[in-house]
């Protein structure tokens, strides 16, 4: 992919608008959103487009961070509209949210694309068994802890996130539901701690991937701008069609599906660094 034939230009393009319809079906089927979805689709393309190794990655995160710019603020305005979104906790937490993403993503503009790639293939796991085994409504406590636990887990919902190309809510609706938050909430909360982790990461997704050898064609830093301006459009219009197939399937049975992809994802992507 070194080469700016067409034919290479052309074959980038097509996977990353197949990327955009892949994640939005599996969004709208699943109700799931963002860098969970886009992160791992973008790796198998990559991967069959023969991208370097050493960024296949980066490129992945730091393209799927610049996505959750777009869909998470159309998300959080509408949760902000509906009174969905805890403004209280994100005036306590927001800050400790960030430190965890200006932390995280120094650390993977840091680390080679494998040590990247275990990251997000370890906590995929932890996600997917997550889904297939949590009851819905169990919790740890009957609310959220004090200082300076609290600030530790933003820390590290802002770290991990920055670190796999993801929003909020793939570790934020689990961590605030564990602590017996009302869905709703948990979820709209999670929708804005998205903005505070791809605006930054977005930006310092760039800044570290500045002039590196090996990123494909039309990229801005760590951020493809190909896959940003065809993944966005056609995962918005592939959503209603995940939805509309979303109700004629079980949805406990997708969970399941989506949460297997994920495990075996994360499991190819540990025995690809490993092995």
């Amino acid at each position: 992919m070194e080469d700016l034939s067409l034919l290479s230009i052309g074959l980038l393009a097509l996977a990353l608008l197949a990327t955009g319809v892949v994640a939005g079906i599996i969004a709208g089927l699943l109700g799931v959103g963002g860098g969970i979805v886009i992160v791992p689709v973008l790796y198998y393309m990559f991967t069959a487009l023969e991208i370097d190794p050493s960024v296949l990655m980066h490129v992945a995160v730091g393209t799927s961070l610049a996505t959750i710019l777009a869909t998470g603020t159309s998300s959080a305005r509408a949760h902000f509209k509906r009174g969905s979104v805890d403004m209280d906790l994100l005036k306590r937490w927001w800050w400790a949210i960030a430190i965890g993403v200006f932390a995280g993503a120094s650390l993977a503009g840091n680390i080679s694309g494998g040590a990247l790639t275990l990251v997000f293939g370890i906590v995929a796991l932890a996600v997917s068994a997550n889904m297939m085994f949590r009851k819905d409504g169990s919790h740890l406590a009957d609310k959220l802890p004090g200082s300076p636990l609290k600030e530790v887990l933003g820390f590290l919902i802002g770290g991990i996130s920055v670190m796999m190309g993801i929003g909020g809510g793939t570790l934020g609706v689990p961590t605030l539901t564990l602590f017996n938050y009302p869905i709703r909430k948990a979820v709209g909360t999670a929708a804005a701690i998205g903005l505070i982790i791809a605006v930054p990461g977005t930006l310092l997704s760039i800044w570290f991937g500045w002039g590196v050898e090996g990123r494909p064609p039309f990229s801005l830093g760590y951020v493809n701008l190909v896959g940003f301006l065809l993944i966005i459009p056609a995962s918005t219009l592939a959503a209603p069609l995940g939805a509309k197939i979303a109700h004629a399937i079980d949805p406990s049975k997708l969970k399941l599906v989506f949460a297997l992809f994920l495990g075996f994802t994360g499991l190819r992507m540990i025995y690809g660094v490993l092995v």
